[in-house]
């Protein structure tokens, strides 16, 4: 290396720095002061510089490089994070009386000391544990059951308001942090762990809403529902696009002994750089704790963001630990959950919606009726059984409410405000999208449309189709199935195998390239044997398993279409319900139609060389517990080649289990295991076992 290739480098390395420096003090500035100092377009081109640098020099690439927050690789699935200190949960109140109980309850344990409270608002979000060592991010894990939950660490990186970093203590203090941390600097504790709660901000939702309209697509329900969702995403970079943001609001290690309040904890993690929700109050007593607790019941609807209550926390750390815990939650603090609001409105119409499985569900059609802060125009009336035990009419005056401040419920009917002579409702004899006669469950409430080519269904259907787990058509995913459907393209499966790459080279976003692969893989897809086309038809009840022992009990498509109950009823796991299904399914003209369709699409009607269902098959009668992140397959294929072997997988672990095959980050299913005693396997010597079965014939 040349001294003027040195200084280059030295000279990139500089700017590297001073670059992640100034982007992350503009992330600050922008999300947790909301005083950005610099336009959007002068951030991107900052960002720009960053990523050029660290193309040229990856060595240059970090965990805190805000370059990362655009999110990495897909992962497989999701590590398990045990927590070192429980993530317990909180008791609720509904009302002033039982907020009181609580407050005399503590001073009880207190032996008559009152107690300072902390008020602040309840963040409907998804909680998180977030552990920094060396001032940097590590781990974010979700709650899960308390013990253990998901490392959603590579899409927590993603959340612009979250430091990647920390800062020192009281380097950009305001006066209040002042007295608190004096005139020094400190470096962040360490280890640090924090908790607090990832949202999703009403605008944002609205925002993805626009888009997702703009294409044809379904709207997401909630801010906190589609945050959950948004957390389970495999991909970092389709996290990273929907803008999350997160509160902090507690710190379960490395809290300094100066700190004895939660009151001045908070300030703590403000002058670390974390986000801090602004509003929480310090209460002297109960009657100042319902004082602000009726203030915010109107004046969070103003708020960017869903709030359904208040938590009330005994500000002092001495007194908290005085105070302890049960096994599921801290005596010192409490939720309070803010009556669910009601409003009365006239039933305009009850419609039917068909759901992916063909339920049809009954739908509120309302006179528009503000409630908990929106408008709400529908509500679900769940089912028709429902609708017939509350006795709603249309025309009806009924009370409605938002459950968990959420989902629009409809409560009762106002009866004496009935108008003369409105009818009964009676559930639906059609199905309103296609006009196929409507079943009623044999054991159950729902009314369901068994036209797999019912359009209100073809969406569903047509992506389930082509999952990995049945066909395994790859680039076949939920935005082009819109488009196709959209365009009326493909009604149903079998309509896939007509497509040609011109028709799709006419789709948005769809280069002659990108068409080519998807007809080819749509044309590889005929390949597949007669247990992944059951699958993917979409039989009730019939799952990945039941599948596979149809095709290997009945051998044909056409053996299986002509097959009884009580024949259905004589193959494994195969009860009277699931054989119902099946027979429903095939005694529908709809769906035989579209299986001859497939039949001249050149799809496998025959099973292939099975030993699923022969008692002579290596792995018969042992079950499998697959759990882990697995190195030389996916959980599913493993899945498939226990159940080609004569075996069979179930999700979790039990004194039935006889094998747990674990991979790497195995967490609580591999715990359990060895708890009960069950021999756990890496996939090694799940192979030689395999092999010992087979006379090592390797399947």
């Amino acid at each position: 290396m040349t001294k003027e290739t040195k200084r280059d480098q030295n000279d990139l390395r500089g700017r590297h720095k001073r670059l992640c420096e100034e982007i992350e003090e503009h992330n600050r500035r922008y999300y947790l002061e909301a005083a950005p100092a610099i336009s959007d377009g002068e951030y991107d081109a900052l960002m720009r510089e960053l990523i050029e640098i660290e193309t040229a020099c990856p060595e240059l690439v970090s965990p805190e490089s805000p370059s990362q927050r655009v999110g990495g690789a897909p992962s497989e699935g999701f590590a398990t994070a045990r927590h070192q200190i429980p993530m317990l949960s909180i008791d609720n109140t509904y009302n002033e009386a039982e907020l009181r109980n609580f407050d005399a309850r503590v001073r009880r344990a207190l032996a008559g000391k009152q107690p300072r409270y902390v008020v602040e608002l309840k963040i409907d979000g998804v909680s998180v544990s977030l552990r920094y060592e060396e001032g940097r991010l590590v781990r974010a894990a979700t709650r899960g059951d308390g013990q253990q939950g998901d490392d959603i660490t590579a899409n927590a990186r993603t959340i612009r308001s979250l430091p990647l970093r920390l800062r020192n203590i009281a380097s950009d203090k305001n006066a209040a942090d002042n007295e608190l941390f004096g005139n020094h600097e400190d470096a962040p504790p360490n280890p640090l762990e924090v908790r607090g709660e990832v949202f999703m901000k009403v605008s944002e939702l609205e925002r993805i809403n626009r888009d997702r309209e703009a294409q044809g697509l379904e709207p997401y329900r909630n801010p906190r529902n589609t945050t959950a969702g948004t957390l389970k995403l495999l991909d970092p970079k389709q996290v990273a696009k929907r803008r999350l943001d997160v509160f902090l609001y507690d710190m379960v290690e490395g809290v300094p002994a100066h700190v004895s309040t939660h009151y001045e904890l908070l300030a703590l993690l403000r002058s670390m750089g974390f986000p801090v929700n602004p509003h929480h109050a310090r209460c002297d007593s109960i009657e100042d704790v319902l004082a602000v607790c009726g203030q915010w019941r109107q004046k969070r609807h103003a708020l960017d963001y869903e709030t359904d209550g208040m938590v009330i926390k005994v500000d002092a750390l001495e007194q908290r630990r005085e105070l302890g815990a049960t096994s599921k939650a801290p005596r010192w603090v409490i939720a309070y959950k803010f009556p669910a609001e009601t409003a009365r409105t006239r039933l305009r119409d009850i419609t039917v919606q068909v759901g992916k499985s063909g339920a049809l569900t009954p739908v509120a059609e309302l006179e528009p009726v503000k409630l908990a802060g929106t408008i709400v125009k529908r509500a679900t009336l769940h089912n028709f059984e429902e609708v017939m035990r509350k006795d709603f009419r249309v025309g009806d005056l009924v009370e409605v409410q938002k459950a968990g401040e959420i989902i629009p419920n409809v409560i009762r009917v106002i009866p004496e405000a009935r108008p003369d002579a409105a009818p009964p409702t009676m559930p639906p004899a059609k199905c309103p999208a296609c006009g196929s006669e409507a079943h009623r469950d044999p054991e159950g409430v729902f009314y369901r449309c068994l036209n797999a080519a019912c359009p209100a269904q073809v969406k569903e259907r047509l992506e389930h189709f082509a999952s990995r787990a049945a066909m395994n058509i790859e680039g076949l995913g939920p935005a082009l199935i819109e488009q196709m459907v959209g365009r009326n393209l493909a009604k149903d499966p079998a309509d896939l195998y007509a497509l040609d790459a011109a028709t799709l080279g006419g789709l948005e976003r769809m280069a002659e390239k990108s068409a080519r692969n998807i007809i080819e893989a749509i044309d590889k897809s005929r390949q597949q044997p007669l247990h992944r086309l059951l699958l993917g038809l979409g039989i009730r009840h019939v799952g990945a398993r039941t599948a596979a022992l149809l095709a290997a009990k009945f051998g044909t498509m056409d053996a299986l279409m002509r097959a009884t109950i009580e024949e259905l009823t004589d193959v494994e796991d195969v009860g009277d319900v699931v054989a119902a299904g099946i027979r429903d399914f095939f005694d529908v003209a709809e769906n035989r139609a579209l299986v001859e369709r497939l039949r001249s699409a050149g799809l496998d009607f025959k099973a292939e060389n099975t030993l699923a269902a022969k008692e002579d098959a290596p792995l018969h009668g042992l079950t499998f517990v697959v759990t882990g992140a697995l190195e030389s397959c996916t959980r599913d294929e493993m899945h498939e080649r226990i159940q080609r072997l004569g075996g069979r997988f179930a999700t979790s672990v039990s004194k039935k289990t006889d094998y747990v095959i674990a991979g790497a980050n195995a967490g609580s299913k591999r715990d359990k295991a060895e708890s009960l005693g069950v021999k756990i396997l890496t996939e090694k010597e799940f192979q030689t076992l395999v092999d010992s079965l087979t006379g090592n014939n390797h399947e």
